[in-house]
């Protein structure tokens, strides 16, 4: 079993997290960190992590990224375990996650997402096929219309790891418009969409010479990223000291 504090327990994705671990007998939420105290749960809810008095093996964080840096802390004096999974962390934030994951093990993922990080696995092996073979890949991501950042971070990753097996020789073109011109062969097209409530959506696409080949990922729900933290927190229990990944908790299974 595998004792969890939630981070944000009482943000959209703390509930989801919340709902999930009550289907799954290897996994328990035993208490939760949250200012806003206006729902009930089935554990204690502390305001601050530092008065949280409840044992568990690992933090599972939904928070936000003003509050990471008194996460990080906690993690250091306490030794304490964390799936990081708050997005829109600065440069100097990310920084500081390298550095206590010296002495703190941490996992932090672009995606929580099992299915996205394997497409980041196969997108990688198609890459080493295609590219030798002269296709042209571009990547198109769609999600709701209040989401702020354009192209979303898993858009950027999956073109990191397809820059990555072409030892980054290739680069990235957001924008079209500006410019009259044949496409480049080295370049990857980033395309984002924004409407209605798409959770998510990410299509790879290597186009050749009288053939397409689309590999795609769709998320329905955010329970994706929910069960996604979940499988990093077992993972995670009892690992030593590092910055792990979910390619990890691939791995592992």
């Amino acid at each position: 079993m595998t004792r969890v504090i939630m981070h944000g327990c009482n943000g959209h994705m703390g509930q989801v997290i919340t709902g999930l671990c009550k289907e799954d007998d290897n996994i328990e939420i035993v208490a939760g960190i949250d200012l806003y105290d206006g729902i009930k749960n089935d554990y204690p809810v502390f305001a601050s992590l530092r008065d949280c008095d409840v044992e568990a093996d690992v933090i599972i964080d939904f928070c936000n990224a003003k509050a990471v840096d008194g996460l990080l802390d906690y993690c250091r004096e306490t030794k304490m375990p964390v799936v990081l999974c708050t997005t829109g962390l600065s440069e100097e934030q990310l920084t500081r996650v390298e550095e206590v994951s010296k002495t703190v093990p941490i996992l932090r993922s672009a995606n929580m997402s099992l299915g996205i990080n394997t497409l980041m696995d196969l997108v990688k092996k198609a890459t080493a096929v295609f590219a030798e073979a002269g296709f042209d890949i571009e990547i198109v991501e769609k999600h709701h219309n209040q989401k702020l950042d354009a192209p979303s971070g898993t858009a950027i990753a999956l073109a990191d790891a397809i820059n990555e097996e072409l030892n980054n020789e290739y680069e990235y073109k957001y924008d079209r418009s500006q410019e009259r011109k044949k496409r480049e062969k080295k370049e990857i097209g980033i395309s984002a969409v924004r409407g209605g409530n798409i959770v998510g959506e990410h299509d790879v696409i290597f186009a050749g010479t009288d053939e397409v080949i689309t590999i795609q990922h769709t998320a329905y729900s955010k329970g994706v990223f929910g069960k996604g933290a979940m499988e990093a927190a077992k993972f995670l229990k009892g690992k030593p000291a590092g910055l792990y990944d979910m390619k990890d908790v691939i791995a592992s299974h």
